[in-house]
């Protein structure tokens, strides 16, 4: 097999092929014979279905472990990298100098995490990290200007970070099979995003209103669980329940006329650097906390009657799916409800989304 698999790389290399298939060849280690030499700068696709791999990249082993430096960064032009059905649980931070990756799929791994550094790959149009242990995204990912495509179904996902609604041409989002409870709320607010997919995260009740023109799946959502087995701040009207995303501090009602200090300041603040706002740094560290800097870029959501950057306090509505003219299309299999977050009680009062 080991010379077989030698012979198939020396010729993609002489040959300067663009698509190499090494798939269901049990390998257990990522052949570094792909990175030596020259020839293989031209590969735009490398398929490794259906193998045992364990790490992206080799580790030798002496008396210490030595990491191959920067040896997948190596494959410059690769667009298509397809390493699914594997059993890797390590994808090394070097994955980020494909500048010119296009498609990336690791469905069924054992991948816990994703470097930081997969927000630099800027050319990125398909991510498929399904069937994997991943607990969260990396914000970063945010970064992925590209991203059209982001399927992260059946892993162990129970927080989604607000930044991920910043990926400007996000089209399809799919996170079924998780253990999500709430999701961003701003989710939806882009126009690009038009499919949502979060199909049996049995703890989800509340989608964004920003969702209600989309096309969503949410079949399996709202299991009943009582609110103490979830440390979430929740928001009751009537018989039903929704948990809010942790960063919420406050819930606002319609009887709360005035905005805490801290959200007014924030508010304030905003809208006076609004345009300097793509540099962290735009105010002293001494001035104010880097933490409530990075706030104040990425707000905790906008109001979903007009707009406003929220920070601290939402003031929620719900509105049950089954009595609007989608229930139809779930037939019963959900409980979940929409949820508007506004950002005062003037809006809360207007806001109707059948409007």
């Amino acid at each position: 097999m080991a010379s077989e698999l030698c012979k198939t790389i020396s010729v993609a290399r002489l040959e300067k092929h663009k698509n190499l298939f090494l798939n269901y060849r049990n390998l257990h280690h990522f052949p570094l014979e792909l990175l030596k030499d020259e020839g293989l700068q031209y590969l735009e696709r490398l398929y490794m279905k259906r193998n045992s791999l364990t790490t992206l990249v080799q580790y030798l082993h002496s008396n210490n472990i030595v990491v191959v430096p920067e040896a997948i960064g190596s494959l410059v032009k690769l667009q298509c990298l397809d390493l699914s059905d594997n059993a890797l649980e390590i994808v090394c931070p070097e994955i980020g100098r494909l500048r010119a990756l296009r498609h990336l799929r690791l469905a069924n791994n054992q991948l816990q995490f994703l470097p930081p550094e997969v927000g630099d790959l800027k050319e990125l149009q398909t991510l498929d990290i399904s069937t994997n242990r991943l607990l969260t995204l990396p914000e970063r990912l945010h970064m992925c200007l590209s991203l059209q495509y982001l399927t992260v179904d059946r892993n162990r996902l129970w927080y989604v970070p607000r930044h991920l609604c910043q990926l400007p041409s996000l089209n399809e989002l799919s996170m079924a099979g998780n253990r999500l409870a709430f999701l961003p709320l701003d989710l939806g607010r882009s126009r690009e995003l038009q499919y949502v997919y979060v199909d049996n995260n049995i703890n989800l009740k509340g989608l964004p209103s920003y969702l209600y023109n989309k096309v969503i799946g949410c079949s399996g959502c709202g299991a009943p669980i009582q609110v103490s087995e979830v440390k979430l701040l929740s928001f009751s009207s009537g018989p039903r329940t929704v948990f809010l995303p942790a960063e919420v501090k406050a819930i606002g009602t319609e009887h709360d006329h005035v905005l805490p200090l801290q959200e007014l300041a924030m508010r304030s603040l905003y809208h006076t650097y609004h345009s300097f706002l793509k540099d962290l740094n735009f105010l002293s560290p001494i001035s104010l906390p880097r933490s409530l800097l990075e706030l104040l870029h990425c707000p905790l959501g906008h109001c979903h009657r007009c707009s406003e950057p929220m920070f601290t306090i939402v003031y929620p509505k719900l509105f049950p799916l089954r009595e609007t003219p989608m229930a139809g299309l779930h037939q019963g299999r959900t409980t979940v409800s929409f949820v508007a977050y506004c950002c005062s009680t003037q809006c809360l009062q207007t806001f109707d989304l059948l409007s």
